[in-house]
């Protein structure tokens, strides 16, 4: 089934994507492959890259898969260089890799530390690395988007690794955005809060959680965000569009929360005492996907 292209937003604008799975990477591909983009989609696993690109090719969009370490400097280069050597050059690369591991500080072991640091910030260091060189090189006056959290914002107890991870992407990106302003490179974030998508990747688990002193349960996400519901794999990616368009042209070291007004909220204000919105009404009304594209609920 081909699709139309819809505003040519991203007309032959060629995008690196590290982390193309369904969800939120592979669904920035399929919305960035329909504004008219060429995408290589990057996963350390080769069939999810291989389905991303099945998917994206069905649609009638151009991709490339391709298998890498996203921890590994070796891999990371080789990922851009067949990007280049596949399409010409790189227009923007989209980090969204890494690996969450939940513990508390008394209890975390060096390994599990390492391991998140690599994926989400030395990962990321490595990426854009390799990926401003092209840039600068072909001209290229790029966009770089890192996928952080609202952990990277504030101490998410219980989570103190990834929360750290991330808040020091956030500061990494602001300093690479002043590196390479100069080359019209732009560099910027978008911090999503609780994603729909782990209720369905997650299942009842979702809802009922075990409480403990640090357990965030979906109800507790839902009740502190205004707006009523949690972040879709659709709002970061139409929003990685906007930021890999020239549309965005002038906006560089900038984080965008994706947070339906929660980081705003004076926090003595539980927004969800009032609304009436509750987990479990939430998830009757919902519609998994992936891609973007909905797909059939398991009754």
């Amino acid at each position: 089934m081909s699709e139309q292209t819809r505003n040519g937003r991203l007309q032959d604008k060629v995008v690196l994507i590290f982390g193309a799975g369904p969800n939120i990477g592979g669904t920035c591909a399929h919305f960035m492959a329909r504004e008219g983009a060429k995408i290589a989609a990057v996963s350390s696993r080769p069939e999810t890259s291989a389905e991303t690109v099945k998917f994206l090719t069905e649609h009638g969009y151009e991709g490339v898969a391709i298998a890498a370490d996203a921890t590994q400097e070796a891999d990371i280069e080789r990922a851009v260089a067949e990007t280049v050597q596949h399409f010409g050059g790189i227009d923007c690369m989209i980090h969204t890799a890494g690996r969450q591991i939940r513990r508390d500080v008394m209890v975390q072991d060096l390994a599990a530390w390492d391991e998140q640091m690599k994926g989400y910030l030395t990962g990321a260091m490595l990426a854009t690395k390799h990926t401003a060189r092209i840039m600068v090189e072909k001209g290229a006056a790029g966009s770089i988007i890192y996928v952080l959290s609202d952990a990277a914002h504030q101490g998410e107890a219980g989570n103190a690794c990834y929360s750290a991870a991330k808040a020091g992407l956030l500061n990494f990106s602001r300093a690479a955005a002043m590196e390479f302003s100069r080359y019209g490179i732009r560099v910027n974030s978008v911090s999503p809060t609780y994603m729909e998508q782990n209720l369905w990747m997650w299942g009842p688990g979702a809802l009922e959680f075990e409480r403990g002193p640090y357990n965030l349960s979906f109800d507790d996400f839902l009740r502190g965000i205004p707006l009523g519901r949690p972040c879709r794999t659709a709002d970061v990616a139409n929003t990685a569009v906007f930021l890999a368009s020239d549309e965005s042209s002038f906006l560089t070291a900038v984080d965008i929360p994706l947070d339906g007004g929660a980081r705003a909220n004076y926090w003595p204000w539980t927004p969800g005492k009032y609304t009436g919105v509750t987990g479990a009404g939430y998830v009757e009304t919902m519609v998994p996907n992936r891609y973007g594209v909905p797909i059939a609920r398991e009754e």
